[in-house]
């Protein structure tokens, strides 16, 4: 079997199923202006530079479009030297559907590139979203910066920074940013929980406080309607406090492995369920999965082979020690989409999946399965 990023499983929940629309793809290079070269002024010297930021857009394509041999996707391993192809069902260049439709933002983590959660982006075009899945410079799987150990800072600064420069080139009515690990401490940031002061003096941020320092007074863009963080990292280590979290103000759906060791379960992201008291948070937890819970993609063919230069088998950087990563994949595709069709689309029926009933589900298809959630706190 090639190393298929669309595969769902006999026993998927509901809404996994792909949704009624033909889906297009296609790759844009985008810039964003005038921002602070943060590697250069950890070493001394402060510029400004245009920031390039290359991103996988997938869509609804006009009715008719394919079906033909799908999308193939040339992509670099976790390693960061091995080429690997990935294949979908999305046809390259295909002609849009007329929209406008609600836009999702995918931001990988620390290290990662824009096809670790292609899985959503395809599954979420054929519903009738707009998905713009992005690279995020110095923390890519071979970025010189990121094989250098000298990035942290960088996506510390630039994520949310990111995020908003894909908002701003693709206008859409409603917007939704997913993100795994650091792609959900980017997430967090831009839907308004502000960094705590303490987060500027982290051993492991390098010298950035005085870009991070922004971040400290983070607020929501007007278009930003949901977040999904997955694996969340920064609570476990003081990146955020109480009273920052609260000040996140849309509606967040929080996915978490219950033995998540990177993130913290305990110490991260159940702090951060229980401390966004201004907005409606739901915690899905896969129990005892640990941090590659429902966010990237099936472990490429070729990610099974060790490689002398790391201290691990790349196929454990995509891959859960209990959980098979298909089935991770359609639960999160299934809760996403509920998420994301009552919160920018306005279907107030899809709330009925967003429960501890997990409604769509055969039975005995939950066991493994926690879902918790909460109102706004009353003023």
């Amino acid at each position: 079997m090639m190393n298929r990023i669309d595969l769902i499983r006999p026993d998927a929940p509901e809404l996994a199923r792909l949704g009624p629309h033909r889906v297009g793809v296609r790759t844009l290079d985008l810039v964003n202006p005038g921002q602070m070269d943060v590697m250069a002024a950890m070493a001394g010297s402060p510029a400004l530079y245009d920031r390039k930021i290359v991103v996988e857009v997938w869509y609804p394509a006009r009715p008719g479009t394919g079906p033909d041999a799908g999308a193939v996707y040339p992509t670099l391993l976790r390693d960061g030297r091995t080429e690997v192809a990935l294949h979908g069902l999305a046809q390259r260049d295909a002609q849009a559907e007329p929209g406008p439709f609600p836009l999702v933002i995918l931001s990988h983590g620390y290290p990662g590139n824009r096809m670790l959660m292609s899985h959503l982006g395809e599954n979420l075009a054929s519903k009738g979203y707009v998905v713009a899945s992005l690279d995020h410079a110095d923390s890519t799987y071979g970025d010189p910066a990121y094989l250098g150990g000298a990035a942290f800072g960088s996506t510390l600064v630039n994520r949310s920074l990111d995020t908003k420069a894909v908002m701003e080139a693709l206008p859409a009515p409603a917007v939704a940013i997913i993100g795994y690990s650091m792609g959900g401490y980017g997430a967090l940031v831009a839907a308004g929980a502000a960094v705590a002061k303490a987060a500027l003096q982290l051993q492991r941020a390098g010298s950035v406080g005085p870009w991070l320092d922004q971040h400290t007074r983070a607020k929501a863009d007007p278009r930003l309607k949901a977040i999904v963080p997955i694996g969340p990292w920064g609570r476990q280590h003081g990146v955020w406090d109480a009273a920052g979290l609260a000040g996140l103000s849309v509606p967040a759906l929080i996915i978490a492995g219950g033995r998540d060791e990177v993130s913290g379960y305990e110490t991260g992201m159940r702090r951060i369920f229980a401390e966004a008291t201004g907005v409606e948070r739901h915690l899905l937890t896969f129990e005892a999965a640990g941090h590659n819970a429902g966010a990237p993609i099936p472990a490429p063919q070729e990610s099974w082979t060790p490689v002398p230069w790391l201290d691990f088998v790349p196929f454990e950087h995509y891959a859960d020690k209990v959980w098979d990563t298909v089935r991770m994949n359609n639960i999160t595709q299934h809760f996403v989409t509920a998420f994301l069709d009552r919160h920018l689309k306005g279907d107030e029926d899809k709330a009925r999946y967003l429960s501890a009933d997990f409604a769509g589900f055969a039975p005995g298809t939950a066991i493994g399965l926690t879902w918790e959630s909460l109102a706004p706190a009353r003023p």
